[in-house]
């Protein structure tokens, strides 16, 4: 409607029939209710969930724990300048995502990003992948080739797995730092180039310097501005997000419309190690869907080794027992175990967490009594099944 004032609000508009006690119509109630308010609420509701997700996501970067806002801060600081990065995790933690991130939020984001996987070629090979070569300069070498610092110049190159470089390579990346200048293989004519360079490993790097397996001056020329990604079992406060941000990926990807994981999955979700990270959260989500056939991931749609090993049994007493006294053992008949199978849809660790024994206990009972590791249908309660 339009205000008298000029300007048009929304309304929502209710009309009522008005009957005398014969039944006959005497007229019409109607009421107009303003929803200016209520739109503006929408608005800031809508309003605060971008920036709650803008907050939460840096990039591909997903995270709302303390540990994954200092990563965003890190990312931030490293993108304002030029120095060189080393960024260490696990595998699977998104190391590449954070280089991406860094290089895209910089000055140099218009300008190429390249990756080299350090530890996928062999020393002869990556030193014509990283330095190029002329033609000539080893059998094969049929025309001169451009490396990748070269092909990076002006932009960012990323080298992931930086542990695995050989104390050959180590020395010519030590001077490309230094200098900025590279040679072709089987050439004596010195390129310059201009790159930032930003390097990732998994391992310990300085551990690594201890035993002589890296130089210590390369180890502190790449490590100007080092940034440590958390494992997943150190920020499962961000599992939920990383859950809903993949079912949404891949309810693009397969048409399907999963809306979420059920409460019993969630629970084993949240207490496994996840020693694969968010690369491996992620598989477990893409495993689920090829099995899910309905709005909600379920227990059963996990992969198996997540089922299995979700729980960690915790003793249901970890005080120390009185001395000359053992401490009483849980009393588990055959058919309580079988109930309980049933419960936990045969998830022995879930078993064992209830009855307060160790999952080697219930594999032991099951194996006395001739219970089956797998439901089977139709099993009976009776001795010999």
């Amino acid at each position: 409607m339009r205000h008298r004032d000029g300007h048009e609000i929304l309304v929502i508009k209710n009309a009522s029939v008005v009957r005398d006690e014969d039944g006959k119509i005497i007229g019409i109630v109607e009421t107009v209710t303003d929803l200016t308010e209520l739109d503006n609420a929408r608005r800031r509701a809508e309003d605060a969930t971008r920036q709650l997700q803008k907050m939460h996501h840096l990039g591909n970067i997903i995270g709302k724990s303390s540990n994954m806002q200092q990563v965003y801060a890190a990312i931030k600081a490293a993108a304002s300048s030029t120095a060189t990065i080393l960024i260490q995790g696990e595998s699977g933690t998104g190391k590449e995502l954070v280089a991406g991130a860094i290089h895209y939020n910089s000055k140099l984001s218009k300008k190429p990003l390249v990756t080299v996987n350090c530890s996928a070629l062999s020393e002869s090979l990556l030193e014509s992948e990283l330095f190029g070569h002329v033609e000539g300069a080893f059998t094969g070498a049929i025309r001169d080739r451009m490396g990748r610092f070269e092909e990076a110049n002006n932009g960012t190159i990323f080298l992931d797995e930086i542990g695995e470089l050989s104390p050959f390579i180590q020395v010519k990346l030590l001077r490309v730092i230094q200098e900025r200048e590279i040679e072709r293989v089987g050439d004596s004519k010195r390129r310059k180039v201009d790159i930032r360079i930003i390097a990732a490993t998994n391992k310990d790097t300085y551990d690594l310097v201890r035993k002589g397996v890296f130089r210590e001056d390369l180890y502190y020329r790449l490590k100007v501005f080092p940034i440590h990604i958390p494992p997943l079992r150190e920020r499962k406060e961000d599992i939920p997000l990383l859950i809903d941000h993949f079912i949404h990926t891949h309810n693009l990807k397969t048409g399907k419309d999963i809306r979420s994981v059920s409460r019993e999955a969630m629970r084993i979700i949240m207490d496994y190690h996840w020693p694969g990270n968010v690369r491996e959260l992620e598989n477990a989500v893409e495993h689920a869907f090829v099995l899910c056939n309905r709005d909600q991931i379920d227990l059963s749609d996990l992969p198996v080794e997540i089922r299995e090993l979700g729980y960690h049994p915790i003793p249901p007493s970890t005080g120390p027992a009185p001395r000359g006294k053992a401490r009483p053992r849980p009393e588990l008949s055959r058919d309580r175990l079988l109930e309980q199978l049933d419960a936990c849809h045969w998830n022995k660790a879930e078993v064992a967490r209830r009855v307060g024994l160790s999952r080697t206990a219930i594999w032991k009972y099951m194996k006395k009594w001739k219970i089956p590791l797998q439901k089977q249908i139709g099993h009976a309660k009776g001795p010999g099944v």
